[in-house]
């Protein structure tokens, strides 16, 4: 019965560690429990009346609640692991009152001093196998820390490049180039990085699929308020006269419907074309629709 209830906290542990592996690490990055926790919080936000300040926050503390998520389950995992052996399979150091208190709360609390790498030394394993595994929390609390680190170094470049391409979107929305200025050598060249950019931020949703619940803010920076003018531009690149232009239109119109369909795919599930897809977009993050 010990290794048996050994065994369910070793299972809580591996729970975690898969859901951080396949948020951060795998190259889809498909995290389970993170995905639905951020899911979660994202449509709370957008029921609640004041949404546009709420909604804000969604990302940072959808990011805040998952790494306390995880670190939560390896702290119980690994303290239902002791659990069972407490304390005969320990060693108190003398004077320490860690003895007078409950196995539970003992375990609970090794558990913890172990993962942020405190190691207080007033509980010490005594048999071979949990001085065996006592240190490998150590160092599963060590790559939490390492982990939640990169996972805001890699989020944040993510969204400021969603940024850039919204700002330079909005910028041409206000330019409004037609289709004689964009049939020339400089329209192709901007159709063609247009595209390269798009196509950045196609990628981007697919290995950080959590950098759709930051909220960009005005409209001026968001690409669910600006996307739909690259639509329109590259529909007039594609009905200009120069063959390179023609080409760079149906890049760009190719780059924008591979990111409907992942957003599609992964957030909005509409089944329709990618207007109708990036409408939806528009609205899930507090917009009145895309532009034309």
């Amino acid at each position: 019965m010990k290794w048996l209830v050994s065994l369910v906290g070793a299972g809580l542990v591996m729970v975690s560690l898969r859901d951080l592996f396949h948020t951060l690490w795998h190259p889809t990055h498909h995290g389970g429990l993170s995905r639905l926790v951020m899911t979660v919080l994202w449509r709370l936000a957008r029921r609640i009346r004041a949404r546009r300040r709420v909604v804000g926050l969604v990302g940072p503390l959808a990011m805040v609640t998952v790494v306390g998520m995880w670190t939560g389950t390896v702290v119980i995992g690994w303290a239902v692991v002791y659990w069972p052996h407490m304390p005969e399979a320990f060693t108190v150091s003398p004077g320490s009152e860690a003895a007078q208190e409950s196995a539970l709360l003992d375990s609970l609390y090794l558990s913890l001093v172990t993962v942020a790498t405190l190691g207080l030394g007033d509980i010490a394993p005594a048999e071979g196998w949990l001085r065996l595994i006592s240190p490998l929390e150590a160092l599963v609390g060590f790559a939490l820390l390492t982990a939640t680190v990169s996972w805001v170094l890699e989020i944040y470049p993510a969204l400021t490049r969603r940024r850039v391409l919204a700002i330079r979107l909005a910028l041409l929305r206000d330019a409004d180039p037609a289709t004689g200025q964009l049939d020339s050598t400089a329209g192709a060249l901007l159709l063609d990085s247009l595209a390269t950019e798009v196509v950045r931020i196609r990628i981007d949703f697919t290995q950080y699929a959590e950098a759709y619940y930051f909220h960009d803010g005005d409209d001026h920076s968001s690409l669910a308020a600006t996307v739909g003018f690259a639509a329109a531009l590259a529909q007039r690149g594609q009905t200009a006269r120069r063959p390179e232009v023609r080409l760079a239109g149906d890049l760009l119109a190719g780059a924008l419907a591979d990111l409907a369909a992942i957003l599609d795919q992964r957030f909005l599930h509409t089944g329709g074309p990618p207007e109708e897809v990036f409408a939806a977009y528009a609205t899930d993050h507090g917009r009145s629709g895309a532009p034309s």
